[in-house]
């Protein structure tokens, strides 16, 4: 059986929490704790040590310094901001203050859920529109577009390079399709492609998708 995920949601707009929490309870997970501030925010982590924390960006004192507050009460919990700002500046001070997920408030319920569940699992997420302007600054011009991923969301995205459908992927190395699926939503996000084939042309520029490729990349 599934392990209940804990979560702890801040945000200082009673309606759009509401929305958030009743959202997460309906998918299953539990909200252990709701906070309106910075400090109750870092206090209800503190207390409750929940898996996950998602806290809006602009709430009274700061979600990143919340984040960067309660990582330190609680190092197992993952944060994860849930915010309208698009500035790079913020985004980067997230990632610093702990943060492991940046999600744009647009974002679908289910969405949104599968995102959790998705860092739960010790992955990362930065909402597409934001993690190549974010990384640009900081990149080699000749830089990996592939740098993000973990070994085996590489060896997935070789796998779809080379032309494999999500259940010939799941065939080869042992995974279900719905699991390849998760994988390819991550990897889409990562590289910033908006679709299988876009994914694929970015992979066979970085050398993927080519028989050449060891077999040990896919089973890493």
């Amino acid at each position: 059986m599934t392990e209940l995920l804990r979560v702890v949601v801040a945000d200082d707009h009673p309606l759009y929490r509401d929305g958030v929490v009743n959202m997460l309870r309906s998918a299953g997970l539990a909200v252990v704790g709701e906070a309106s501030s910075a400090r109750d925010a870092a206090r209800l982590v503190g207390e409750h040590h929940p898996d996950l924390a998602l806290f809006d960006v602009n709430m009274p004192g700061g979600g990143i310094i919340a984040a960067a507050e309660a990582h330190a009460l609680s190092p197992d919990t993952r944060f994860v901001m849930l915010t309208v700002s698009e500035d790079d500046d913020d985004l980067r001070a997230a990632i610093a203050a702990g943060a492991s997920g940046y999600v744009l408030k647009g974002v679908a319920g289910h969405e949104l859920v599968t995102i959790l569940r998705m860092i739960a699992r010790g992955e990362r997420y930065v909402s597409s529109r934001l993690a190549w302007s974010a990384l640009r600054p900081r990149a080699e011009p000749d830089a990996d577009p592939l740098a993000l991923l973990t070994a085996r969301e590489r060896g997935v995205l070789d796998l779809v390079t080379e032309g494999l459908s999500n259940a010939e992927v799941g065939r080869r190395l042992g995974l279900a399709e719905k699991t390849v699926k998760h994988y390819m939503t991550a990897v889409l996000d990562k590289i910033g492609a908006r679709s299988r084939v876009e994914a694929a042309l970015i992979g066979y520029r970085a050398g993927l998708g080519r028989r050449s490729g060891t077999d040990d990349q896919r089973r890493s």
